[in-house]
C-alpha cells in the first residue's frame, strides 16, 4: 500500500477529476489524504477520508478574456493561491509522509512543496491551455515563465531552479488524448489518460418526470464560473430552441439567468446530474468547460462558445477533431447559432467525431489508468 497526498483546486472543472481518480486510488487499497478546503472537499470525500485543511482562499470572478484573462488568473489567483497555502501543504507533506505528491496543475504549492521536501510528485492537466495555448495569446509563454519563476520564488527557492511547477519532471498526467493533443505540445514523462469521470454527488431535485423519451435533448451549459461574461448567449440559445420543441427538448443549467430567459417547454434547473444526463443526450452546447471530456466520453458532439483563454484552447481542439463547431459566445447571431445547433444534431460527421475522440478516451484508461501510473510512481517506476 502506497501513501498519496492529493492538493487540489477548490474549482469543480478542477476537482472532479481529481475526485475520480482518488477514489480509484482508495478502491486499490492505498491511503489518500486530501489537501484544500474542508467545507469544499468533506462533502465531495465522505466522512471518513482525512482532509488536511488550507483554509479557503476565495475565487476572483474576472471578466478579462484573452491574454488579460490569463494575466488575471495568474495575477488575481493562482499566486495568491500558491502563497495562502504553502504553509498547509507543507505542513501536509511533513506531518502525512506521503509517498507521491499528487497536485492539481493549477495548485502550484502541491509541486513547489514536494520538490523542495524531496518528495516524488505528480502533475494533473485536467485542461489543453499549457499544453497547446491558441496562437493568438501573443506572449503567453514568456508571460507565464515569469510567473512560474514568482512562484518558484513565493516557495522559497533559488529564482534559477530549473522547476516548473505546472509539469513535473516525474509524472504528468494529461487528461486528453491523441486527437485532441498535438504531440510536439507534451512535456517529458507525460501520459494521455483520457477523461477521469468517476463518481458524485447526484442531483436528487433533477426533473426526471418532465423528461420526454420520444424527443432528442441538448443540454445548454456554461458552468458556474462564466455566467457573468456570456452577455445574452441564453436567450439567443432559446430562440433557437423554441422552434424545435416538437422534435427537441432543451435542458437548460440556469447559471444564475432568470427562469423566464428559457423556453416554456424546456427543463431549466440550477444542478443536473451530468453523468447520468450525457447518456440520453443528443447535442451540449457549452463554454467548452469541464462539460467536454464529460461529453466526448459518451460520443457526444457539442457547440462550444468558449469565454476564457482555457476553453478557447479546448475549443480549437474538439473544433479541429470534428467533434463540434466553436461560435463567438457575445457575437454569435441567433441564425449562426441555430446553424451549429443543427448541425451537430442532424450531420453524423459531428457524432462520429465525437465517438472517435471517445473511443481514445476508453483506450487511454481514465481515472483507473491514471491511478495505477501513480502506482507505479509511488513503486519507483
Amino acid at each position: 500500500m502506497s501513501r498519496f497526498l492529493l492538493v487540489v483546486l477548490p474549482l469543480q472543472g478542477h476537482l472532479f477529476p481529481m475526485l475520480a481518480i482518488g477514489q480509484e486510488l482508495v478502491h486499490s487499497g492505498h491511503e489518500v489524504v486530501w489537501c484544500g478546503p474542508e467545507d469544499t472537499l468533506r462533502p465531495l470525500v465522505g466522512p471518513d477520508a482525512v482532509v488536511h485543511p488550507t483554509g479557503v482562499r476565495a475565487y476572483r470572478r474576472y471578466a478579462e478574456t484573452g491574454m488579460a484573462g490569463v494575466r488575471a488568473l495568474w495575477d488575481g489567483y493562482l499566486l495568491p493561491f500558491t502563497r495562502f497555502i504553502l504553509d498547509a501543504v507543507d505542513d501536509a507533506v511533513v506531518r502525512h509522509r506521503p509517498d507521491v505528491v499528487v497536485a492539481e496543475q493549477y495548485a502550484l504549492a502541491g509541486g513547489l512543496v514536494a520538490h523542495r521536501r524531496g518528495v516524488r510528485w505528480a502533475s494533473l492537466c485536467t485542461g489543453l491551455l499549457e499544453l497547446a495555448p491558441p496562437p493568438e495569446l501573443v506572449g503567453f509563454d514568456d508571460f507565464v515563465a515569469d510567473r512560474v519563476a514568482r512562484a518558484v520564488e513565493l516557495a522559497g527557492l533559488p529564482a534559477d531552479e530549473p522547476l516548473d511547477p505546472r509539469f513535473s519532471p516525474h509524472l504528468v498526467i494529461a487528461l486528453s488524448s491523441p486527437g485532441l493533443t498535438p504531440p510536439d505540445a507534451l512535456p517529458p514523462r507525460t501520459v494521455l489518460a483520457g477523461a477521469a469521470l468517476g463518481r458524485r454527488p447526484n442531483a436528487p431535485g433533477f426533473p426526471w418526470h418532465d423528461w420526454d423519451d420520444d424527443r432528442r435533448h441538448v443540454l445548454v451549459t456554461v458552468g458556474t464560473i462564466v455566467g457573468h461574461m456570456i452577455g445574452d448567449f441564453y436567450e439567443r440559445a432559446a430562440a433557437v430552441l423554441a422552434p424545435l420543441a416538437d422534435d427537441v427538448q432543451a435542458v437548460f443549467v440556469t447559471s444564475g439567468v432568470d427562469a423566464k430567459s428559457f423556453p416554456g417547454n424546456a427543463i431549466a434547473v440550477d444542478l443536473v446530474p451530468m453523468l447520468d444526463l450525457m447518456p440520453r443526450l443528443d447535442a451540449v452546447v457549452c463554454h467548452a468547460g469541464g462539460a467536454v471530456n464529460e461529453a466526448l466520453s459518451y460520443g457526444v458532439p457539442m457547440v462550444l462558445a468558449p469565454v476564457r483563454a482555457e476553453q478557447v484552447a479546448l475549443s480549437h481542439r474538439v473544433a479541429a477533431a470534428g467533434a463540434g463547431i466553436e461560435v463567438p459566445i457575445l457575437d454569435v447571431t441567433v441564425a449562426e447559432l441555430d446553424a451549429a445547433v443543427r448541425a451537430v444534431l442532424d450531420q453524423p460527421a459531428y457524432r462520429d467525431g465525437a465517438r472517435r475522440i471517445g473511443d481514445e478516451f476508453a483506450a487511454a484508461g481514465g481515472a483507473p489508468a491514471a491511478a495505477a501510473h501513480l502506482v507505479a510512481l509511488a513503486a519507483g517506476g
